[in-house]
């Protein structure tokens, strides 16, 4: 059995990292209603597995018990081809991620040929559970039992919330059907299967809004909107003659996680700008051009604060060339700009840090703060600007509403705080102190230029939010915490997929 545990002790840690990385954090499977399916099925292996772990782990399953253990391992290899099946039907799987699923295939087969001969032995005696202790490997794989078991039940509530969710999208919509919007000219989004993009998306459809999607994973969105929604993976699809009202960029990669090295830099600069240029290339074809483009742009247009120099930045403050921030931001907004040659009303949306449940930094945060580990970041004088998802989709829909409304907004709450007020009415929301405090010096040795995001900020003010009276339902900050750490039911903002984030920052 030696070998077995070893080759079952691999399984473990590999699964282990396959669920935390690529279904917590990339997919984001749990706040996916398109991936309620494939939740199901994991939820329905790991509760086998759990079984097969915890009694492998203090007993021989002999006689009848064998064939009910050997029925558990064959339903699993049914479970897997249909989860193969639903991943390649509802979204796109990164390189590793299929290598590594190839991976944990190969060597459940590899399980399955070493343990037959001793299962057929077991079969071959008479029905019991002969209890078999192994020392500390029954031990690690009760614990990797129970575990996995939990996991099982947390990935049933979740397909439960979630078939809920699907329920509450499918009533809007048909009822917004039965009054006839459909027809109206359409809402191009781009982005909308991340995590501001995904909440527009709930409340343009709860309206009855006719939707164009532009997505790279078309699988993906398809499974998540539905035929009401036209998912198209090039703008070259959309014929010239099409009515677009409006057009909601939220398009690229994720600020936060690798360092910003030259390519990586490439990557961010790409993912919003050629999005932007082609954006602006369909306008030009269009018989009519829409009427409004927003376009996400972030704060970090006004550049990383100086010592001492934590001015009010408005929207008529200027960038700072030659930082990272600053650069990034000034050029999606002029690749925006170019769209005004065409008569279009274009709102450059300068978005804080996103705070909502679904995805972006407040999860992790609040995490952090719930287990007593939240942390003043170096002086913590540093402004964090700030906005409440709601709100960030609230100034979307009014911008594409207000005709008044054009060129650049600070889509912030008007609260900025200090990092250190930011970091410690995080934690009183959950009833926690911050007791920590991390050193600039290390943090940006750590994670290089990256760190601005963090140790630096933007004493940014909605200046021309509020001026065209845009009333935020979230202006201060202590409000906004209290109510994200409160206990909600499931609603239909939940985003189908977390796996990009819709703003710049």
């Amino acid at each position: 059995m030696n070998a077995i545990f070893t080759l079952l002790f691999l399984q473990v840690l590999m699964g282990a990292f396959d669920n935390l990385w690529h279904h917590e954090l990339e997919a984001k499977l749990p706040q996916r209603i398109s991936a309620r399916r494939e939740l199901a099925l994991h939820a329905a292996r790991e509760a086998i597995y759990g079984v097969v772990f915890i009694g492998l782990a203090w007993f021989e399953w002999r006689g009848l018990f064998g064939f009910v253990l050997a029925a558990l391992l064959l339903v699993e290899v049914a479970i897997t081809l249909a989860d193969f099946h639903e991943e390649d039907r509802t979204r796109r799987l990164s390189r590793f991620e299929r290598g590594l699923h190839t991976v944990l295939t190969v060597g459940y087969g590899l399980f399955i040929g070493l343990f037959a001969p001793v299962l057929i032995d077991w079969s071959r005696s008479a029905t019991a559970l002969a209890l078999t202790p192994h020392g500390w490997i029954s031990w690690f794989f009760s614990a990797s039992g129970f575990g996995v078991l939990a996991w099982s039940v947390r990935n049933a509530l979740a397909v439960r919330r979630l078939n809920r969710l699907a329920n509450a999208c499918a009533a809007s919509s048909a009822l917004a059907r039965q009054h006839g919007h459909l027809i109206a000219p359409a809402v191009l989004v781009t982005g909308a299967t991340g995590f501001v993009g995904g909440a527009l998306m709930a409340e343009l459809r709860r309206e009855g809004r006719r939707l164009i999607v532009l997505s790279r994973d078309g699988r993906q969105a398809r499974a998540s909107f539905g035929p009401d929604v036209w998912v198209v993976g090039s703008l070259d699809a959309i014929p010239s003659e099409t009515r677009i009202d409006a057009i909601v960029n939220l398009a690229g990669a994720r600020i936060l996680g690798m360092p910003w090295t030259t390519g990586r830099r490439r990557e961010l600069l790409a993912s919003r700008v050629d999005v932007t240029a082609a954006l602006v290339d369909l306008m030009r074809r269009l018989q009519q051009p829409p009427r409004v483009l927003v376009s996400a742009s972030a704060v970090g247009y006004y550049g990383a604060a100086q010592p001492a120099a934590f001015e009010v930045l408005d929207e008529n403050s200027p960038a700072r060339p030659g930082q990272s921030q600053s650069d990034l931001c000034a050029a999606i907004e002029h690749e925006a700009r170019r769209a005004e040659a065409l008569k279009v009303r274009v709102v450059r949306m300068r978005f804080g840090v996103v705070l909502g449940r679904g995805d972006g930094a407040y999860p992790m945060l609040a995490l952090s703060a719930r287990l007593g580990l939240g942390a003043v970041l170096g002086n913590g004088c540093q402004p964090a600007p700030w906005i409440h998802q709601d709100d960030a989709v609230g100034l979307i829909r009014f911008a594409m509403a207000h005709d008044s409304l054009s060129g650049p907004v600070n889509a912030v709450a008007p609260d900025t705080p200090p990092q250190a007020r930011f970091a410690r009415s995080l934690a009183a929301s959950f009833g926690r102190r911050v007791r920590l405090r991390m050193p600039a010096a290390p943090l940006r040795a750590l994670v290089g230029e990256m760190s601005t995001i963090l140790l630096d900020g933007q004493n940014a003010v909605p200046r021309a939010a509020l001026a065209a009276g845009y009333a935020f339902r979230h202006p201060l900050l202590e409000g906004a915490f209290a109510d994200l750490a409160a206990p909600q039911p499931g609603n239909a903002t939940t985003t189908a997929d977390s796996s990009t984030t819709a703003v710049t920052r």
